[in-house]
């Protein structure tokens, strides 16, 4: 419990116990005035944040995520726990691509919980995750949004270095995501990636792309007229939108992190400001 009476979770029991880097943080965030202000910060194990930045104005808080052993390998546990009071808004990225290593047989798990509050806005923008041939994963992502609360994610996964001649022919990334408002299930996911499975080429399946990438958008009012904006704005190609009760969903199949990214630009153009009343404005830290 923190001074301004706000209760955090630490509900991540349910990560197995193996042995590895077992990385735990708590992060908190409360409106005062026009600033949103981090007033909670607890770490366990190698997971920590940086200075607070302002880098568009008091009204959004700015926070880069670091696992400074950079790889994740089998047997590690991540989790992080975020929360924001009424008004608040965060966005969270990453200072760089998280790799996850190949295991002996141990699987490696990360749970990001992010709980929003009334009218509060949180942004998840990981950099791309790439997953090694041999890999044995699983990342979990939980969203609860109280009533007028939004939420904006981004997963950009790339199969293998291809840079380097590898192929993900090997292991197993399993993925799960939820989305809750006021209690009701507004998204359910669940899958696994299984290295060299028929699927990865299929043209029901990633269709040979070893780099996928996934936006979720909630909170936004009118999905179906958003996403023909969206279809109306960008290019055809390799990437689809769908509008759902509540949760706009896009998809983008290719070849390479970056250009994951270049489509996640341009789609946010249109996004962000529906979402959140504010133009887009990439973390400072993806130019870097």
């Amino acid at each position: 419990m923190c001074a301004s009476g706000w209760q955090y979770d630490r509900g991540m029991s349910a990560i197995p116990l193996n042995p590895g880097w077992d990385a735990r943080l708590e992060l908190g965030y409360q409106r005062r005035g026009e600033r949103t202000v981090l007033v909670h910060r607890r770490h366990h194990g190698p997971l920590r944040v940086q200075k607070p930045l302002y880098p568009e104005g008091e009204g959004v808080c700015h926070t880069l995520v670091l696992h400074p052993p950079a790889g994740i390998v089998g047997g590690d546990r991540l989790a992080l726990t975020v929360a924001l009071e009424s008004d608040a808004h965060a966005l969270l990225t990453t200072p760089g691509a998280a790799k996850w290593y190949r295991s002996g047989g141990a699987r490696a798990h990360q749970q990001v919980a992010l709980r929003v509050a009334e009218r509060g806005c949180v942004e998840w923008l990981p950099q791309e995750a790439i997953v090694y041939d041999g890999a044995q994963a699983r990342q979990a992502l939980k969203v609860e949004l109280a009533r007028d609360a939004r939420f904006l994610g981004l997963d950009i996964l790339c199969l293998g270095r291809r840079a380097s001649g590898e192929h993900f022919a090997h292991g197993r990334f399993g993925i799960s995501s939820s989305i809750d408002q006021l209690g009701v299930p507004l998204w359910r996911e669940w899958g696994t990636l299984q290295g060299g499975a028929a699927m990865l080429a299929h043209p029901t399946g990633l269709r040979g792309a070893p780099v996928c990438a996934t936006v979720l958008a909630a909170g936004i009012a009118d999905t179906t007229t958003l996403v023909q904006a969206l279809r109306a704005a960008l290019p055809a190609g390799d990437w689809s939108a769908t509008a759902l009760p509540g949760v706009l969903v896009a998809r983008w199949l290719g070849q390479a992190g970056e250009a994951a990214r270049h489509w996640f630009a341009q789609l946010w153009q249109l996004l962000r400001p529906a979402l959140c009343g504010r133009p887009a404005q990439l973390p400072r830290i993806w130019s870097t």
